[in-house]
């Protein structure tokens, strides 16, 4: 299983968004969400998965002071979202998200989530995820399911 860097992940995202806009079309891989969560990618392992670190900022926080489910939910869209375009070599779209939520998180740390394709077919894709703190203590889980677009212009095609 070859692990790319995470400038050689980002290369291969950037050549995606020039490849799928055309036509009019505007694609851009990863999304604006995912530079505002000032979020960046650790690693990734060819069609396998994407380790991608997230800090927890008092923005994100519930009345609580804890980092909002919605946010943890978009942590968690923000490494489906990449992994997906990056395995399917084509636009994608999310069927549902599942998150379980195991405990707290704290403003002023980086969370890290790590994305696993568990199963692709012709249209789907099913992946599962762990949202772990810096020194590994699990806070989230999630699976998602992902429908991948018939949207020609991909890598590989």
């Amino acid at each position: 299983m070859q692990t790319l860097t995470t400038e050689e992940t980002q290369k291969i995202l950037d050549d995606m968004t020039i490849n799928f806009n055309h036509g009019g079309r505007k694609i851009t891989v990863p999304p604006p969400i995912f530079v505002a969560m000032k979020a960046e990618i650790l690693s990734y392992t060819k069609g396998k998965s994407i380790t991608v670190s997230f800090p927890v900022s008092e923005e994100q926080t519930n009345p609580m002071g804890m980092m909002q489910g919605g946010v943890i939910a978009a942590a968690f869209d923000n490494a489906f979202g990449p992994l997906s375009y990056l395995v399917a070599k084509r636009p994608t779209t999310t069927i549902d998200m599942n998150i379980q939520y195991i405990r707290g998180v704290a403003v002023g740390q980086k969370v890290i989530v790590k994305a696993s394709v568990e199963a692709k077919g012709f249209s789907t894709i099913h992946m599962v995820g762990e949202m772990r703190t810096e020194k590994d203590k699990l806070l989230a889980t999630a699976a998602t399911n992902l429908l991948i677009l018939k949207i020609p212009g991909g890598l590989g095609e």
